[in-house]
């Protein structure tokens, strides 16, 4: 009798048994995308630029929108230092600063401040935008097509200025570093009274990327 149940038995195991090569090894996390970590989705990122001056950091969000070809030209000249060492040349208090023009690097240029460029101008992006306080636009002569590489930040509302001037940005950051320069006491210039009584630089301006909000 006891034989037969061994048998028995024996038998129960050898049919639970499998042979290895019939087994599924269980997953490893590597090999299962589910048990992978989720990786995080990158965030959204825009170029902004920041105007270093000597009253202060300003930081300026673009209107790509309306006026591209406006907002690529600043930013490629921005990003060859053409910009760094100028200055803040017209400024009126309760209107705007005007800057950008690479003559203003040199002080013994200043009968010529207002005059420079990049050497070439581009065509304007007359746009809906509104010129108010905090936006840049880029100042130009009688011929609308004359801007190069001078811009001006508005110190208040001026809809003067509306779909006659190429808006093409708003500060985000510096307000009342803007609203600093715009206090700095002016001169006579033989025209009107807007030469800055002491030098306004700007020190570099810098194109960088932030996370889109």
């Amino acid at each position: 009798m006891t034989k037969p149940f061994f048998l028995t038995f024996a038998g129960c195991l050898m049919g639970v048994l499998l042979p290895v090569s019939a087994q599924t090894p269980p997953a490893s996390p590597a090999s299962d995308p589910a048990a992978a970590p989720a990786q995080p989705t990158p965030a959204p990122m825009k170029e902004v630029a920041v105007i270093k001056t000597t009253k202060g950091e300003m930081t300026l969000e673009f209107w790509s929108d309306v006026a591209p070809k406006t907002v690529e030209n600043f930013k490629k000249l921005a990003k060859q230092g053409f910009y760094n060492g100028t200055a803040f040349h017209r400024i009126i208090k309760g209107f705007m600063i005007q800057g950008g023009d690479p003559n203003t690097k040199d002080p013994s240029k200043e009968a010529s401040f207002g005059t420079g460029d990049p050497g070439y101008k581009i065509k304007a992006e007359f746009n809906p935008r509104k010129h108010e306080a905090g936006v840049i636009s880029m100042a130009r002569s009688m011929d609308p097509d004359s801007a190069g590489s001078q811009f001006f930040l508005c110190l208040d509302a001026a809809p003067s200025l509306d779909n006659q001037y190429t808006a093409f940005g708003k500060l985000t950051k510096g307000d009342d570093v803007l609203q600093k320069i715009g206090d700095t006491p002016v001169l006579s210039n033989g025209r009107e009274r807007s030469k800055p009584a002491e030098r306004v630089g700007v020190e570099s301006v810098s194109i960088i990327s932030v996370p889109v909000k």
